[in-house]
């Protein structure tokens, strides 16, 4: 049984998430996010902070703790200090109504802010500096002017949440309080669903972080997603933006998520930065796995890359890659939908049903067991089917010739592919798998880029690509084409580039084992 004179847990280290997409910050996160900001800062009653969006008030809390301390020389009265710290130095916004009342109770000890439980006496309102105002969503054609939510999922009555959260809901932020600050912190909602499955959801916490930039802070610091390194939807502006500011000064990255939030798992991990808007230089880059973490100091923008590279054993390996220019692997894949086919299929009986077009607009017959015309396979989603050959309007040229398919959704942090197969003549594939067209019709040439999406060292270089499950052609832009004529391995592929024994030892760590037995289509 725990010592309960001596157990004596934060209340905001116990919080169950509201959501994987706003997950209430550690304590400990915070102050290690604090601790980057120049410590002078808490030592100055003139400095100002905001959180943006503000869940527990723990950012807000734990910045009130340093300042408390830091400004006692200036005010020695605790009670003055006290109320000058909270009416003057801290400000928040939360994110809902009920975010508002528990920050408010983390912050002034009462979620009334001019209650007589407050622990500032110069409130005269109940919200204080820690403010919530319903917003709402701004419409045009069905979408949300500012956050891109879509209007039949979050058009709601007044009873319930519309997720249009105040900061972003603006073009002019700064008439929210009507002043400038030094300092915007914070863990901003994470993506908003687009109406589809939460695969399908829209990143929203890029819009946080433009947003408080406009506001031109001394400081910003946010911890959010890592997907915005390689990819994420409708991230590439956002991605080019962070990764050509050289104001970035620190990023601290994560790859497991669950080092920063135990028991949250979030695709591709997560990062925190620090934004300087006074200076300017090379980045200093903390790559974090569980209590150890490695350092350097370098450009976000490697030359010639459009994405963040994470790890500089992995820039070392990718620039012995590019210094063959030899071209993509890419260059040979096509798009799901390469012969006009939807991932969607529809069963009407035991062999009987229906496949969709990439437009969703026309259906085709299919069937379960080939028959004289019924006599072209499909590869779909866990398992295969049979179509007349009249029903294929795209790329009908290829269908008579060997092929390979790869699954279009990933496994990152595991063995980064799905199970590439062998798509023989007389076959094609829905949009469930990317395809490659082989640079001959042989067979034996498809085995052997079998093989090759099966090395550790290719899927190792589609990791570095990208950190999502959606795996298009542009994910194996850093792989080099091989000749297919021979067969490869690691061992092959590790002596043609030079590669090191610390090197190996790295790659073979970032990605598990895909059997390498016996090629099938099972």
């Amino acid at each position: 049984m725990l010592n309960s004179k001596k157990y004596n847990p934060d209340v905001l280290s116990c919080l169950a998430n509201l959501s994987n997409d706003e997950v209430f910050t550690p304590p400990r996160m915070v102050n290690d996010i604090l601790d980057m900001l120049p410590q002078e800062l808490f030592h100055d009653c003139n400095t100002t902070f905001l959180d943006p969006v503000s869940k527990s008030g723990v950012f807000l809390r734990e910045i009130a703790k340093r300042l408390i301390v830091g400004i006692e020389n200036e005010i020695p009265d605790l009670q003055t200090r006290l109320n000058h710290i909270f009416s003057k130095q801290l400000f928040g916004i939360a994110i809902t109504e009920i975010t508002s009342l528990l920050s408010r109770r983390s912050v002034y000890c009462s979620k009334i802010a001019d209650g007589k439980y407050s622990v500032c006496e110069d409130f005269e309102n109940e919200q204080g500096n820690i403010i919530f105002s319903r917003t709402e969503h701004k419409w045009i054609d069905g979408k949300c002017f500012f956050c891109s939510a879509n209007q039949e999922t979050y058009e709601r009555g007044y009873e319930l949440e519309t997720h249009a959260y105040q900061f972003i809901h603006t073009t002019q932020p700064e008439e929210i309080f009507n002043m400038k600050f030094d300092v915007i912190i914070g863990n901003p909602p994470y993506q908003l669903s687009d109406g589809g499955n939460q695969s399908s959801a829209l990143p929203i916490y890029q819009k946080f972080i433009q947003q408080a930039k406009k506001l031109q802070p001394r400081f910003l610091s946010m911890i959010v997603p890592a997907r915005w390194f390689t990819g994420g939807r409708g991230l590439d502006t956002f991605r080019d933006e962070m990764l050509n500011d050289d104001r970035i000064r620190v990023i601290h990255d994560f790859v497991d998520s669950s080092d920063c939030f135990p028991g949250v798992e979030i695709k591709g991990g997560v990062c925190y930065f620090l934004w300087e808007r006074d200076s300017e230089g090379l980045c200093s880059v903390y790559e974090h796995s569980g209590e150890n973490f490695t350092y350097s100091k370098r450009p976000l923008l490697e030359v010639g890359m459009e994405t963040f590279i994470r790890n500089e054993r992995a820039i070392s390996i990718l620039k012995k890659v590019r210094e063959k220019k030899e071209k993509s692997f890419s260059d040979m894949l096509n798009g799901g939908r390469f012969f006009g086919f939807h991932t969607r299929i529809i069963w009407i009986d035991d062999n009987n049903g229906s496949i969709q077009t990439a437009d969703g607009k026309d259906t085709f017959p299919i069937k379960k067991n080939q028959d004289k015309d019924f006599c072209i396979k499909v590869y779909i989603a866990h398992g295969e089917c049979w179509i007349e050959k009249k029903s294929i309007k795209r790329n009908l040229d290829f269908i008579d010739q060997y092929k390979v398919i790869i699954p279009r959704s990933g496994n990152p942090g595991s063995t980064i592919l799905g199970k590439p197969k062998i798509s023989e003549p007389n076959s094609c594939s829905s949009n469930t798998y990317v395809v490659a067209i082989l640079p001959s019709k042989s067979d034996l040439e498809s085995k052997n880029i079998i093989s090759y999406l099966k090395s550790n060292f290719l899927r190792f270089l589609v990791s570095l690509k990208t950190s999502t499950q959606d795996m298009p052609p542009k994910a194996y832009e850093f792989v080099p084409i091989q000749d297919f004529t021979k067969s490869w391995d690691d061992k092959k592929l590790y002596d043609k580039y030079n590669i090191t024994r610390d090197e190996i030892d790295f790659i073979e760590s970032m990605v598990k084992p895909m059997d390498l037995g016996e090629v099938d289509n099972d």
